[in-house]
This record gives structure tokens, C-alpha cells and sequence, in this order.
């Protein structure tokens, strides 16, 4: 079985692999990209997106046999230790105009589209931060992110921007690298991620399957994904 998956899934997906009874090779990468990539023809028997919009869109052309919503996510803010002030939360870091905030790319990468989201729901103050923040990551030309790294934790300790904006699936690792700063967005501002895989192919259909038993949303629990 052969299975396209959102990069945000790459760090849980050997779990629930290991519980799933047929061999399955998987490529990651941004949920966008890959579509598009299913619309030209690449085979697949199951893609996994992180955002519905995209195996919506291969259904609604005919190119998925079904869609199956299957876990949750947020985002959370990620900040060099160092640059924060006393009362600082996470909105004054975002528009704070002295930081750079680094975010995925919109339209190729779900994070992207969901942080779009979480700008309009700031007001005037999200618009000015959406102008000038920094899509660096989850698009068609950003560099790749090392082998082992995180994206924030890369973005941020390479000098490329002092915050960014990312899953809050990360935010339990992120926590744990010295010289960084997690932030929770409350949730008037933050957007709910739905995570949904489209069938491609009648075989896809035993892992959409599993997805949703209890054992897989336990273990996306366990990740920091929600159901």
C-alpha cells in the first residue's frame, strides 16, 4: 500500500503503523503539494491531509472513491527565549514589529492556511502581521528542513526568525529544546485543524479504517493530535 501524508503527521505515523496489519511505504510532505501532485497522476491508494480541503477537492473531481475525517490539531507559537519581555503573551509577540515571525506557506501547506485564519480573527493587528510575516517552510521552493529537526526549532535557532507559528502536535518536544518558548493561542483566535484522508483505492480503505478505531486516536492523543 502506498500512502501520500502530511508532514505534521511524519512524527506519529510510525505508531500507527506499527499497528496496522499490511506493509505500507509513505511519503510526507505538505498536504497542497501533494494533491497536486495526486491531480497529475501519481499513484496513491490513500492520501493524508491535514486539512479536509484537499481530499474535498480530489473527491469532488472524481479522484477519491470517499473522505474520512480522522483527528484534530491547533497551533501554538514557538519564540526565541531570550527576545521575551515580562509581559509578554502571544499576541504582543506577534505584533511586536521588532520580530521576525516565520510561518508555513500558505495554500501549499494547511499550517499556512490555518494561520491565515488565525490573522483575520486578530483584527487590523492580523493584518499587519500577516503583511510582514515570513512564509519559510511547506512551500514549492523553501528549503528543506534538516533530517531530525523541527521546523520552528530549526527556523528559530538558525537565525531565520524569532517566532513562529506552527502545530500544537509539536509543542510537547518543542517545550524540551533548550532556548525556546512554546505559547498557547487561545481558542477564539485559534482555528481547529481537521485531518482527513481520501480513499483513493479500495485498499486505502482498510487504513482510513483504522484510523479512526480506538487504538489509532489513542495513540494520536498520545501525540497531541485531538479526535
Amino acid at each position: 500500500m502506498r500512502v501520500l501524508a502530511a508532514g505534521s503527521l511524519r512524527r506519529v505515523w510510525p505508531q500507527l503503523m506499527a499497528h496496522f496489519p499490511e506493509p505500507v511505504e509513505t511519503l510526507f510532505g505538505p498536504a497542497g503539494l501533494l494533491r497536486e501532485r495526486i491531480e497529475s497522476g501519481e499513484a496513491c491508494d490513500l492520501f493524508a491531509s491535514a486539512s479536509l480541503d484537499h481530499p474535498q477537492t480530489l473527491r469532488a473531481a472524481g479522484r477519491a472513491q470517499s473522505v474520512v475525517s480522522f483527528a484534530s490539531n491547533r497551533l501554538c507559537l514557538t519564540v526565541r527565549s531570550e527576545v521575551l519581555g515580562d509581559s509578554d503573551d502571544w499576541f504582543s509577540v506577534l505584533t511586536r514589529a521588532d520580530l521576525r515571525v516565520a510561518t508555513s506557506t500558505p495554500g501549499a501547506d494547511p499550517s499556512g492556511d490555518y494561520t491565515r485564519t488565525l490573522f483575520t480573527r486578530m483584527g487590523d493587528a492580523g493584518e499587519a502581521v500577516r503583511i510582514r510575516a515570513l512564509a519559510l517552510v511547506g512551500g514549492p521552493h523553501s528549503a528543506p528542513i534538516p533530517a531530525g529537526r523541527l521546523a520552528a526549532e530549526w527556523i528559530i535557532h538558525s537565525g531565520q526568525a524569532e517566532a513562529f507559528i506552527g502545530y500544537a502536535s509539536y509543542a510537547a518536544p518543542l517545550r524540551e529544546i533548550a532556548g525556546l518558548t512554546v505559547i498557547d493561542i487561545p481558542a477564539p483566535f485559534n482555528p481547529r485543524a481537521e485531518y482527513g484522508c481520501a480513499v483513493i483505492t479500495p485498499q486505502g480503505k482498510a487504513l482510513a479504517d483504522f484510523l479512526v478505531s480506538a487504538k489509532a486516536k489513542m495513540i494520536l492523543h498520545q501525540a497531541g493530535f485531538g479526535g
